[in-house]
């Protein structure tokens, strides 16, 4: 995994000249504590997310948890939830850098080919993904639906206007995307 320094630096010495796009540089920098923001109201929020979009997976497709159903028995669910999780890791960690190269090595590299072997649904899999990115939208935006949440709203308490993460939520979304896009 490359971050965006490490990158530049990489790029500028494979080619034998000078670090070229300072600009990208100081714009990562600029970014740096919204980034942080976006990545813990994620990390924050995690377990609720991976579970809300299993349950919501599960409420959509019931099959699911009845006998013969890939997430029945309680250790098929349990993997589901893991895998939910670490999906949502990897796409926690490539926004932290700034860069999908660890999403792309570490957990969508056969990913698919690992699925179909274990007869695991990819449709159902990428409607768990879709969940996770409008809630990681909502929490980046610090916008999390109260009428759902009720006592349990975590909010972060930022001061953070829509235009000033757009580009934070373009890029998680974008992750989220690869995701839904190497299981289909």
């Amino acid at each position: 995994m490359l971050d965006a320094f490490s990158k530049a630096v990489v790029q500028a010495d494979a080619s034998t000249s000078v670090v070229a796009d300072v600009g990208a540089l100081k714009q990562f920098i600029a970014q740096g504590n919204r980034r942080l923001d976006a990545v813990n109201a994620i990390a924050s929020n995690a377990s609720c997310m991976v579970s809300d979009a299993v349950a919501g997976m599960i409420c959509e497709n019931q099959g699911l948890i009845q006998a013969g159903g890939n997430c029945y028995p309680n250790r098929r669910m349990a993997a589901c939830l893991r895998d939910a999780e670490i999906i949502l890791r990897y796409v926690t960690y490539a926004l932290l850098a700034g860069d999908a190269s660890v999403l792309d090595d570490r957990c969508l590299n056969g990913l698919k080919e690992t699925y179909a072997a274990l007869g695991v649904p990819t449709t159902s899999t990428v409607r768990a993904v879709q969940i996770m990115k409008a809630q990681a939208t909502a929490h980046i935006q610090d916008n999390p639906s109260e009428s759902f949440a009720g006592a349990k709203l975590r909010k972060m308490g930022s001061i953070v206007t829509e235009d000033r993460c757009a580009s934070l939520v373009a890029e998680a979304g974008s992750y989220f995307d690869r995701v839904i896009s190497a299981l289909s």
